[in-house]
């Protein structure tokens, strides 16, 4: 393996591992304790939440998203198709849950807390959680093979 692809494949994997921690984080801790922010804050703190959650999230999305269709595209010639396939196809169902499912969710509660709502985003959260962890599971496989 070249130098460049092992650098890509490891800051792709990097990215990975860092947007699987922090699903966790959020699945089991963050997401979680919206039930106890409070009704007279929350609002505020759920608009807060959106703003600065998108600085740390962006950044690692981006560059996992541009390097999974890169391998995608050119896979190294040791590596194949089908791990890039499947890790493509992960990302989708990720970012299809999380414009489908998620994204909603938080705009209703960014207008007022619904604990429905919380349930739900809690509950389907699940499928971005199981994706990027199987897409760590891929980045790794990938690595080991090329």
């Amino acid at each position: 393996m070249s130098a460049t692809t092992a650098l890509m494949l490891g800051i792709h994997l990097a990215a990975t591992a860092a947007m699987t921690g922090l699903i966790w984080f959020v699945q089991v801790v963050h997401y979680p304790l919206f039930e106890r922010v409070g009704l007279d804050g929350f609002r505020d703190y759920e608009v807060a939440h959106q703003r600065r959650t998108s600085y740390v999230v962006g950044p690692f999305m981006a560059v996992e998203g541009g390097l999974a269709l890169w391998l995608l595209a050119s896979p190294p010639g040791e590596l194949g198709r089908a791990l890039p396939f499947a890790g493509c196809v992960l990302l989708a169902v990720i970012h299809a849950s999380t414009v489908l499912l998620q994204v909603p969710a938080h705009g209703r509660l960014g207008s007022a807390y619904d604990a429905h709502v919380v349930h739900r985003l809690v509950r389907t959260n699940w499928v971005r959680t199981i994706g990027w962890s199987a897409r760590t599971v891929v980045a790794v496989a990938m690595l080991a093979a090329a």
